[in-house]
């Protein structure tokens, strides 16, 4: 006896869905080029798979009954979805890839980034995207795992040399600047002066946790001895920092909004603000050139606008 996967093919499912529109097994067998008891019999397969009626065939009429409706319904859907992956694999041929994963930096404005997937989904590919969030060495970590296929916000320093030989490629974004800032309720929000590192030794800061699970990771701006809130994404850390929880640094763009709003309090340090170099940074193919889709997205790195946009264009700024 045949079971429900090998007679629930798309043959069979448009030969049903022909039935439902001739209104009967004469009508759909003139359709398809059957005589109706051959049509009837590989009906009759299906249900027996099945284990269910189809068809209630106490008239002429071939009208559905409550399984047979709800076969078509899904019909329907699976029917589409055959032809989307039919055509999807046609254009794959031509040089798109099936998935692009794409590591974000928690210090990345996500909505440059969003607008980006949407100018690319506006091509109609048939490349699938998936966005992965990261922090610090994460972020190349995934690149060089063969987990992602680019990454946007890479921080790369001499660490980062041993992933030379895994075909990671990089070019830079920009500077991005990071002020020190606490709650407006926080000790150190009425200090004056410049703050000294014994300081802030005092008090709690917050850290965002290098997403790195494999290699080394990495902590960055903090004093040592200093009690440490430790928090899974930069937007837990601004959130934090927002409650007066602890203090850090903050990417300036990602902060003014809230320092200007009077949420947050800009201090000045004795020591030097913070100015990370960030890159983009992708896999490079063991032969042949980029994919379509990650010539897409490189292109679009090359544009001052998307460049700055990406440092810079945080929600509310």
């Amino acid at each position: 006896m045949s079971n429900a996967r090998d007679v629930l093919t798309p043959e069979a499912l448009s030969m049903l869905q022909t039935v439902v529109s001739s209104g009967s097994f004469a009508g759909a067998a003139r359709t398809l080029g059957l005589v109706p008891s051959a049509l009837s019999y590989r009906v009759r397969q299906i249900e027996d798979a099945l284990d269910v009626l189809l068809f209630d065939r106490s008239s002429r009429q071939a009208k559905l009954t409550g399984a047979g409706a709800e076969l078509m319904r899904e019909a329907t859907r699976l029917l589409a979805d055959v032809e989307a992956v039919a055509n999807r694999v046609k254009r794959v041929a031509t040089g798109w890839e099936p998935l692009l994963t794409i590591a974000v930096d928690g210090v990345i404005a996500r909505d440059p980034v969003l607008d980006l997937v949407g100018a690319f989904y506006a091509l109609e590919p048939p490349t699938r995207l998936k966005l992965r969030d990261e922090t610090l060495l994460g972020t190349i970590e995934a690149l060089a795992s063969g987990e992602a296929d680019l990454a946007i916000g890479a921080v790369l320093d001499a660490a980062n040399l041993a992933f030379t030989a895994t075909g990671i490629r990089s070019r830079p974004l920009g500077e991005l600047h990071f002020v020190y800032a606490v709650s407006p309720n926080h000790p150190l929000a009425r200090q004056t002066g410049p703050i000294s590192d014994d300081m802030l030794r005092r008090h709690r800061a917050v850290a965002a946790a290098d997403s790195a699970r494999a290699g080394p990771s990495m902590t960055v701006n903090l004093v040592g001895g200093q009690d440490v809130l430790t928090v899974p994404t930069m937007q837990s850390k601004l959130a934090a920092q927002l409650h007066g929880l602890g203090g850090g640094f903050l990417p300036e763009p990602m902060a003014r909004p809230y320092i200007e709003a009077g949420h947050l309090v800009e201090l000045t340090l004795e020591r030097v603000r913070p100015v990370g170099q960030m890159h983009c940074a992708w896999r490079v193919r063991t032969a042949g050139s980029p994919g379509r889709a990650l010539e897409w997205w490189l292109a679009q790195f090359e544009h001052e606008g998307t460049r700055q946009a990406l440092l810079t264009r945080h929600r509310g700024r």
